[in-house]
């Protein structure tokens, strides 16, 4: 199987909910063709922004559904099949598979904390299915970080073509690229430079939400040689990298999208909650800051 042709600025959605808590497809939808629209080369539904881990597995595969039609001859879809259960990423992948998306997001399985052999088992029996696989190492959150020699491991295994790196850790990124012929994304907005120093392939990100075509002038920047104009871009965009993080994604991209009139509201599921009315201010000043709200 060969390597997928993703795109460079991936942008892992966030999932609309309408005031009663439930997937709003239509804003959904909206929102997919707004981001094909301003930057973004392909969509990651039902990823970590995408608020995977309070969907069950019917809006999941609705959402497959969605992205996939509304991608489709525009843009690529990955499609967050990756849990701490093998069977059910398995069953997952199989699911949307057959929606026909390019590739599945499988984060290291979590809370269950398995040993390295563990986690190549379950890396091999998601990839068997057929889909290209990426791997996603985010130990911020999985408690577990997947070092250079076992994703290398992994990397050996058919059908795994592609990692997002969200360890910030830059020198096992580049470990990892020494070592293999990964795609490697990063999987922190301000690891995209970086990245594509060191000949990644780009970023799933959520600031793209908001800058997607900025950050493709980054990657345009680097692939035409212009280190210092790509850093320029960087630092402009340095203060967005930090903002949208200062607490719990998807918290504030979802309340800058509200902001911005891209979707009807910033719902949340629980345990997660709405932005306050202190956070909101302080990002609609930094949302002025970028040029992306008027003063």
């Amino acid at each position: 199987m060969l390597p997928p042709v993703l795109g460079a600025v991936l942008t892992a959605a966030v999932t609309p909910f309408d005031a009663e808590g439930a997937v709003d497809d239509a804003a959904y939808r909206a929102l997919v063709r707004y981001l094909l629209a301003n930057g973004s080369d392909g969509i990651v539904v039902a990823g970590t922004t995408g608020e995977a881990s309070t969907l069950t597995d019917d809006e999941r595969i609705s959402l497959f559904r969605s992205t996939a039609e509304e991608c489709a001859g525009i843009g690529t879809v990955v499609a967050g099949t990756g849990s701490n259960d093998t069977t059910h990423s398995v069953h997952l992948t199989d699911v949307a598979k057959g929606i026909g998306v390019d590739a599945v997001l499988v984060v290291t399985p979590y809370y269950n904390r398995p040993p390295a052999e563990g986690i190549r088992r379950h890396v091999a029996a998601i990839a068997e299915v057929g889909v290209p696989v990426v791997l996603y190492n985010i130990p911020g959150r999985t408690g577990i970080n997947m070092p250079p020699d076992l994703i290398a491991e992994l990397a050996r295994i058919p059908g795994v073509a592609t990692l997002k790196q969200a360890n910030p850790d830059l020198a096992e990124a580049r470990q990892v690229a020494d070592e293999t012929d990964l795609a490697i994304y990063a999987g922190n907005d301000d690891m995209l430079l970086p990245i594509l120093e060191m000949g990644g392939a780009g970023v799933i990100s959520v600031a793209s939400h908001l800058v997607g075509d900025r950050m493709q002038q980054m990657v345009a920047a680097v692939n035409a040689g212009d280190v210092e104009g790509a850093r320029a871009i960087d630092a402009s965009l340095a203060p967005l990298w930090s903002g949208l993080f200062e607490t719990t994604n998807p918290i504030l991209i979802k309340a800058a999208l509200d902001m911005l009139g891209v979707i009807p509201g910033d719902v949340l599921r629980l345990p997660l909650v709405e932005a306050t009315a202190g956070e909101r201010h302080v990002l609609r000043s930094l949302l002025v800051s970028q040029g992306l709200l008027p003063a």
